[in-house]
């Protein structure tokens, strides 16, 4: 938001130094998502690939090489588990409504219950409760009832294992987006571009 608002105020006053400004951070945008999009799928080729058998000379190589990215991969996971976790402690808290819709959302749809477990919420709240997007049938203060009646399901594996199902669809919005962020890396040059030559030509 604060990217896109720098880049319309600069359309608008035609400034060169918002108009460029919004070029550097929308194209550092886009290079860490492509990085982040590439590394992901060449994690995840390397995890899931089948090894050569032993009798190919190369088998024990790529077996060490699995077990190095594999290891990486649980390293993530676990400082993403980490932080999200630290994240928890934001909900329903002042000025966090859009993380506190978030973690409902999912609890709700996904039918899941903290970030490994219903119990990361008991560090939250400082007692034997969940939010009430936790439980199996919501009411009002039904985090406070059983644990019977609340979600099982760890949200950050079974968001990981939702995500690697539709893997197409969550390609196909990324692309979307890449789209859009290329058109306005365009719009925002060749507007740059335009006012640069204005000056040039009105000094």
């Amino acid at each position: 938001m604060a990217i896109g608002f720098v880049g319309c105020i600069g359309a608008i006053k035609e400034n060169k130094c918002l108009l460029l400004t919004f070029f550097v951070l929308l194209l550092l945008v886009f290079l860490l998502e492509a990085t982040v999009t590439v590394l992901f799928f060449a994690y995840t080729d390397k995890v899931q690939s089948p090894l050569p058998s032993p009798a190919s000379g190369v088998g024990s190589d790529l077996t060490a090489r699995r077990g190095a990215t594999a290891l990486w991969v649980t390293r993530i996971d676990r400082y993403a588990q980490r932080d999200l976790k630290k994240g928890l402690h934001l909900y329903g808290t002042p000025g966090n409504v859009g993380l506190t819709n978030a973690w409902s959302i999912i609890q709700t749809d996904f039918r899941c219950c903290g970030v490994s477990n219903y119990t990361d919420w008991f560090e939250v709240y400082n007692a034997t409760r969940v939010p009430d997007s936790c439980c199996l049938e919501f009411s009002e203060s039904c985090g406070l009832h059983a644990p019977g009646t609340w979600w099982k399901a760890p949200c950050y594996e079974t968001v990981k294992m939702w995500l690697q199902e539709n893997l197409l669809a969550v390609g196909i919005f990324g692309l979307c987006t890449a789209l859009v962020q290329i058109l306005g890396l365009t719009f925002a040059m060749t507007m740059y571009c335009q006012v640069v030559k204005a000056d040039t030509y009105c000094a």
